[in-house]
């Protein structure tokens, strides 16, 4: 039995919605916290069990009968989060499990800007000193998350960050097509993977072209020093530990820690992944209708 933590997730549930297009549902099972937000796997039938990683205890019936265990990271950060994820790992071999999988991140490294590769580099470490197959599937940086960089840009007309550098943005409903494709067997990678990214790398000042294009509206590019950066998130509240670490991301960018792309996602998917452009795209469309929809309320 494949089972996936974090199904009611962002991530792991796309990812669980894939491999039900691949397996039958009695080969699937689901580790959840709350499995009253699981009732559509279960109609499904899919195996829906309590697990948290942060009650070991929880995790032994979640994980019972795995053949594999795809540990989706937690979104708890620092050494913290790194314990967490050690807890599934050990309760995921401790179970039985042949192979575990875990969620990492192209620029996994103990010495990365980022902090959050910093965390997937010490799980990684973790699951290569238990002497036991496994995979990091070292994914690309969330399209998603551009959106956060981007905050008010199309409104204002100028994008601001400080200097910056090319990013492969990789979209998370690729990423969770191809854990899904790895988990049935579409093709065998022990220890980390090679990147799984977009073809594409690009800077602020193309995503700024792009904004013009897509909204139709212009968006200039400004670039500001990082001390003035960590002020204007200061000011709109952002306390300061996150503020440093959105600042980080910056700081990575410039070392060119997102700037790698690998063939081996569209591999996967045997089809290009989704672009820069269409996920703004996508993302512009669906700002314009909720906006729409609460004007109409």
């Amino acid at each position: 039995m494949i089972i996936v933590t974090g199904a009611t997730g962002q991530l792991g549930s796309v990812i669980v919605e894939r491999l039900l297009e691949l397996v039958s549902a009695d080969q699937v099972g689901v580790s959840v916290r709350d499995p009253d937000r699981a009732q559509n796997l279960t109609a499904q039938g899919v195996r829906v069990r309590h697990g948290d990683f942060t009650e070991p205890a929880s995790l032994s019936s979640a994980f019972e009968g795995a053949s594999q265990v795809l540990v989706v990271s937690p979104n708890t950060l620092g050494d913290e989060g790194v314990a967490q994820s050690k807890t599934a790992i050990d309760a995921a071999y401790g179970a039985g499990a042949d192979r575990v999988l875990y969620t990492s991140h192209q620029a996994a490294s103990p010495d990365s800007f980022f902090p959050p590769a910093r965390d997937h580099a010490a799980v990684e470490a973790y699951l290569d000193q238990q002497g036991r197959p496994y995979t990091s599937l070292r994914n690309g940086y969330y399209t998603s998350s551009l959106m956060f960089h981007i905050g008010d840009a199309v409104q204002t007309g100028e994008l601001v960050t400080p200097a910056d550098g090319r990013v492969s943005w990789t979209a998370r409903a690729d990423l969770a097509a191809a854990a899904a494709a790895i988990l049935t067997g579409e093709g065998t990678f022990d220890g980390p993977t090679p990147a799984l990214t977009a073809t594409e790398t690009v800077a602020m000042e193309q995503v700024a072209a792009v904004l013009s294009e897509v909204s139709g509206r212009p968006v200039r590019r400004i670039v500001v020093a990082d001390d003035e950066f960590l002020a204007r998130l200061a000011q709109r509240g952002m306390p300061e530990p996150f503020a440093r670490r959105f600042l980080g991301t910056y700081e990575a960018m410039r070392r060119g820690e997102f700037a790698l792309t690998d063939p081996t996602l569209g591999a996967l998917l045997d089809r290009e992944p989704q672009s820069v452009r269409s996920a703004l795209s996508v993302a512009l469309t669906r700002q314009a209708v909720d906006a729409w929809s609460r004007a109409s309320d």
